[in-house]
């Protein structure tokens, strides 16, 4: 089982526990389950990799049920709060003492905020931002639009990372897909989903590979392997580097399937994380021919 490694590729959707610095996601929800789902898990992370963290919640939602949310989901919460780790804001705050909100105010502040974080000795500076804010501001959503499509400079030191939630309730269609895609990464909407793209032939897994996906998963694999019989093609490539989890149902189910590719014929070359590496090879990986696993460094 031939093994390289190579730097990691940009993906444009991804799951929350694959955000890093520098990024600016689009997310989504459409009920108060999936809403706190993505804020909690990407304040834990935060908290975790020592950065510091600011929520942006719904104004409409008192500020004492954001904290209690955020403090009963994260047990260390009230101490990261404690020492200035975890704050809560509102985008009227923010650009305070300003009333009228610009990009350029808000960026300014961001950028100010990152660099009080770089001071205080944490490894970056993230926040989760509810969209709520543009209707509290009576903000027009072409200026909003400009601005998320504008922000690059923000996030190229990859000091900072962002969050962009959008309740589909609340704002049109056209508008929210504009702003899917133009933000640099979309996240799946929901925690232990999988997504399963079509891609250079083959096929590209994000999200969790588990024994709740693998259905899907086996549902995809056919098709990837009947367009490489069909074409001729030397390879079967399946990306994993979107992947938060492995289990070993998904894959046993993807060794299984390069072990039935007829000798001689297409292989496949998977891409992935080291650790997900090292799960296929406890499970095999290097005595299946058909395969080649290539790791890709997390960022």
């Amino acid at each position: 089982m031939p093994t390289d490694s190579v730097a990691v590729p940009v993906h444009r959707t991804i799951p929350v526990l694959r955000m890093r610095p520098g990024d600016h996601a689009y997310a989504d929800y459409d009920d108060d389950e999936a809403r706190w789902e993505v804020l909690l898990t990407f304040i834990h992370e935060g908290l975790a990799r020592g950065e510091k963290v600011t929520v942006m919640a719904d104004p409409a939602v008192p500020a004492e049920d954001v904290h209690e949310r955020v403090h009963v989901h994260h047990g260390s919460a009230g101490a990261a709060f404690g020492r200035g780790q975890l704050s809560y804001t509102t985008m009227r705050d923010l650009i305070s003492p300003d009333a009228r909100f610009t990009a350029a105010r808000q960026m300014g502040r961001l950028r100010e905020e990152t660099e009080t974080a770089r001071r205080q000795g944490f490894t970056g500076f993230r926040t989760v931002i509810d969209m709520a804010w543009v209707e509290d501001l009576g903000m027009d959503i072409e200026g909003v639009m400009h601005r998320e499509t504008h922000a690059h400079d923000l996030f190229a030191d990859r000091r900072y990372a962002e969050i962009c939630t959008y309740d589909r309730r609340r704002f049109d269609p056209d508008v929210l897909d504009a702003m899917r895609h133009g933000h640099p990464v979309a996240l799946l909407s929901r925690l232990g989903a999988l997504r399963i793209e079509h891609a250079d032939g083959g096929l590209r897994l994000i999200g969790d590979a588990d024994v709740a996906t693998r259905p899907q998963l086996l549902a995809e694999l056919p098709a990837a392997l009947d367009l490489a019989a069909a074409t001729g093609s030397g390879h079967v490539p399946v990306d994993l580097t979107g992947l938060s989890f492995l289990g070993s149902d998904c894959a046993m189910s993807l060794l299984h399937a390069a072990r039935q590719l007829p000798a001689g014929g297409p292989r496949m070359e998977i891409r992935c994380l080291p650790f997900h590496a090292r799960v296929l090879g406890m499970l095999g990986a290097r005595s299946v021919e058909q395969v080649t696993v290539t790791k890709v460094a997390d960022a």
